[in-house]
């Protein structure tokens, strides 16, 4: 898959620079500018993470490198859709700062009837876009737009939110506020976070967890 990286974005793609040094005989040759090479490749890479279950288990998604952009581990994922009940059968989902996708896909991957993944950087929502085409995925739809701003516009409501913005991101708290009106009923929401979360009501704590840095907890509306 060939995605634009965000370090990229109305830039000019780099090219191999040639420089030239005179060899035995005294004679210019070209050699190549190694330091322009690694950043080449680094600029152009493209990260993957695997959906662990459902109809899609093992497929792959790619998307490319970008600031607070990090998947859910495996780890945490596989106990999050533990609580889950495994199978999502006609529910509908809300991933809002979907970044790489793994949360919105792997909903799918276990029946969701439909999911919506929410992600503002525009290389990163285009990668989305590509790997919904390339998964075949008719059920998802992907919005280049802020988390905060389209949940403050959006009038639907979902069963299942995921909630996973970059850690050092301040909106919490207003989300926290706003994402009650957006659950249907017996709701849940999905939080994760790089610090512990003080829920405030008319939050209540479901299940909770850590792995490494990483804090994440099942709410619901008391």
């Amino acid at each position: 898959m060939k995605t634009e990286s965000p370090h990229l974005v109305g830039r000019a793609t780099p090219v191999l620079s040639l420089s030239k040094r005179p060899d035995a005989a005294g004679k210019a040759r070209p050699t190549v500018n190694h330091l322009t090479v690694m950043n080449y490749v680094k600029l152009n890479k493209m990260n993957k993470v695997r959906i662990i279950g459902g109809d899609m288990r093992s497929r792959v998604i790619s998307f490319p490198d970008a600031e607070g952009l990090r998947p859910t581990p495996d780890r945490v994922r596989e106990t999050l859709f533990n609580w889950l009940g495994q199978t999502l059968y006609g529910r509908t989902c809300l991933d809002l700062f979907a970044g790489s996708g793994a949360l919105g896909f792997e909903a799918a991957s276990r029946g969701a009837e439909r999911v919506v993944m929410v992600e503002k950087n525009p290389a990163v929502c285009r990668s989305l876009q590509e790997n919904l085409k390339k998964l075949g995925c008719t059920n998802i739809f992907a919005h280049c737009q802020d988390g905060l701003e389209f949940a403050s516009r959006d009038v639907q409501r979902y069963d299942v939110i995921f909630l996973d913005p970059p850690f050092q991101s301040e909106c919490l708290p207003k989300l926290l506020e706003i994402l009650p009106q957006h659950l249907s009923e017996n709701g849940v929401l999905y939080v994760e976070s790089g610090a512990p979360v003080d829920v405030p009501p008319p939050w209540q704590v479901v299940k909770s967890g850590k792995a490494g840095q990483v804090y994440y907890q099942l709410l619901q509306v008391s």
